[in-house]
C-alpha cells in the first residue's frame, strides 16, 4: 500500500478567519500548508463572518464534537430597514420598513429572545431538507419552509447604537444558534425588518481572539522551505487536549488509564481518586488524566466508568503494556 498523503500532526490552530472564504476553504488551505493527514474545523463561519475558527489536526479532530457543543460568543451589527434573502448583507432585498426602534424598544424585546427558545433557521443555511441543502434549494428558486428548532441563547447585550439605522450586539449562545436568525428576529420584534451587516465570532469554547492568528501570521509559502527547516510547522499548534480544558479533570492511575484506553470499564467505587458523589450521573464528562497528561474523556454508563473518547491509545503506555482486553482484571461484569 502507498503512503497516505500528509504528515501526522496533532493540535489546534486557532484562525482569525477573514471575510470572504468559507470555513472549508480555510481548512483545505491550512491542511495543505501544514501537509497534514487529517484536519477539520470546530464550527462553521459564513463567508461574510470573521473571527475565531478552531482548526483541528490529527488527534485534535477527535475533540471537534466538544468544541461544536461549546458555548460561543459573537458580536454583530444589525442594520434596520431591510430584510434580505440570506438575512445578511449578501442577499437580495426582500422588504423594507421606515421604522427605526429606540434603545428602549430594543432592550424591551431582548428578554423574550433569551434562554431556551425556538428559532427558525435562515433559508440560506446548510441544513438538509429531503437530502438537499437548504441553500441549494433557495438558490434554485425553491426556498424550503424550515421548521423552528430549539436554541439556547444565554445573553444578548446591546453594546452601542452607531446611528438610528444600526445597533451592535454581543451574544453568548450554545450549539447551532444562527446569529442571522437572531438579528432578523430582533428587528421583527421591534416592529421593523433588518439583517446582519457585520458578524464576528469572538470566542468558541476555550478559544478566543487572544489565541487566534491571522492568515498573514502563518507561513504559507513553501518555496521558502530548506532542508534545515522542512519539518517546521507554518505556525505553532496548541495541544490537542486544549479543547477539553472546560471539562472537569479526573486523576487516574496507570492501571486505570490502561483499562480506559483498552475500552474496559471500571466500577467508580474502585477508583483510587473517587468521583464526587454529586457528579456520578451519566450526563457528566471527565478528563481522564495521568499527572498533567490528558488521556481522553470518560463518563459513567450503566453504573461503570467507561471511555467516551480517547486521545491516546495503548502505545502511550509502551510496547510491553499489559493487554487489558485479555486479563481478568479488565473483564466487564
Amino acid at each position: 500500500m502507498g503512503r497516505k498523503r500528509g504528515r501526522d500532526i496533532d493540535g489546534w490552530l486557532i484562525l482569525d478567519k477573514p471575510l470572504g472564504p468559507t470555513s472549508t476553504d480555510m481548512v483545505n488551505k491550512l491542511r495543505w500548508a501544514f501537509d497534514a493527514k487529517k484536519a477539520g474545523h470546530g464550527g462553521t463561519l459564513d463567508p461574510l463572518a470573521s473571527g475565531v475558527l478552531p482548526i483541528a489536526f490529527g488527534k485534535a479532530t477527535r475533540t471537534i464534537p466538544y468544541i461544536m457543543d461549546a458555548t460561543k460568543r459573537y458580536r454583530f451589527t444589525l442594520t434596520f430597514g431591510e430584510s434580505r434573502t440570506t438575512d445578511d448583507l449578501e442577499g437580495e432585498v426582500l422588504a423594507t420598513s421606515p421604522n427605526r426602534p429606540t434603545d428602549d424598544q430594543i432592550l424591551a424585546v431582548l428578554p423574550a429572545l433569551t434562554g431556551n427558545v425556538m428559532q427558525v433557521p435562515p433559508v440560506f443555511s446548510a441544513l438538509r431538507v429531503g437530502g438537499e441543502r437548504a441553500y441549494d434549494m433557495a438558490r434554485a428558486g425553491r426556498p424550503p419552509e424550515l421548521p423552528p428548532r430549539p436554541a439556547r441563547i444565554d445573553s444578548i447585550t446591546l453594546v452601542k447604537r452607531p446611528d438610528a439605522d444600526t445597533a451592535v450586539f454581543d451574544v453568548q449562545s450554545g450549539k447551532g444558534v444562527y446569529m442571522r436568525s437572531l438579528a432578523r428576529d430582533i428587528a421583527l420584534a421591534c416592529g421593523t425588518v433588518g439583517h446582519i451587516s457585520v458578524l464576528r465570532r469572538t470566542k468558541c469554547g476555550p478559544f478566543d481572539l487572544g489565541h487566534a492568528l491571522t492568515i498573514d501570521q502563518i507561513s504559507l509559502d513553501k518555496s521558502t522551505q530548506t532542508v534545515d527547516n522542512a519539518d517546521a510547522l507554518p505556525a505553532p499548534l496548541l495541544d490537542a487536549a486544549t479543547a477539553l480544558v472546560d471539562i472537569p479533570a479526573l486523576a487516574v492511575t496507570d492501571a486505570e488509564g490502561r483499562m480506559l484506553v483498552w475500552g474496559q470499564s471500571i466500577d467508580p467505587l474502585d477508583l483510587v481518586h473517587p468521583l464526587p458523589a454529586s457528579s456520578q450521573g451519566e450526563d457528566h464528562l471527565w478528563r481522564a488524566m495521568i499527572g498533567e497528561h490528558v488521556l481522553g474523556l470518560c463518563h459513567v454508563r450503566h453504573g461503570r466508568l467507561r471511555a467516551a473518547r480517547m486521545l491516546e491509545n495503548h502505545e502511550f503506555f509502551g510496547e510491553h503494556d499489559v493487554d487489558y482486553r485479555r486479563t481478568p482484571h479488565g473483564t466487564d461484569f
